[in-house]
């Protein structure tokens, strides 16, 4: 009994740890309002909104809904949208700050097989999926 546990042992350390596909990349947003660059941020991957495709009449240029007032007069362009993700595994997990609402939460990003982006958005364990497109 005991062989057989060590060479279970054996047999799970031998085996590579799964990791998540790459996210690096241009993503067109669900709604096609905007190009959110995914990449390294140190140790951790990140997303920031480098185009506006699509901006609504009188939107504000600042992030005006943030609920920390000394970040409500950073421009909207440039800004952190995906934050903190790491390697969970099957996917990417951590942070997606909506400028709309001015709200964040838990994210979990993963790529599907045609190359775009499930993008998720959850409190608690109800999360709303995005399909980002690969921006041309």
């Amino acid at each position: 009994m005991i062989r057989v546990c060590l060479a279970a042992t054996a047999v799970l350390l031998a085996m590579p740890a799964l990791a998540a596909a790459p996210v690096a990349g241009r993503y067109v947003t669900e709604d096609g309002s905007g190009v959110i660059e995914i990449g390294r941020c140190g140790a951790t991957m990140c997303g920031k909104l480098v185009r506006i495709l699509k901006a609504e009449p009188n939107a504000p240029k600042t992030d005006v809904n943030n609920s920390d007032p000394a970040l409500r007069s950073r421009p909207i362009l440039g800004m952190p949208i995906l934050t903190g993700f790491s390697d969970a595994g099957k996917d990417w997990r951590g942070r997606i700050y909506d400028p709309r609402n001015g709200k964040t939460y838990k994210s979990i990003v993963s790529r599907n097989g045609d190359g775009t982006l499930k993008v998720q958005g959850c409190i608690a364990f109800l999360c709303q999926t995005q399909t980002w497109k690969p921006a041309a």
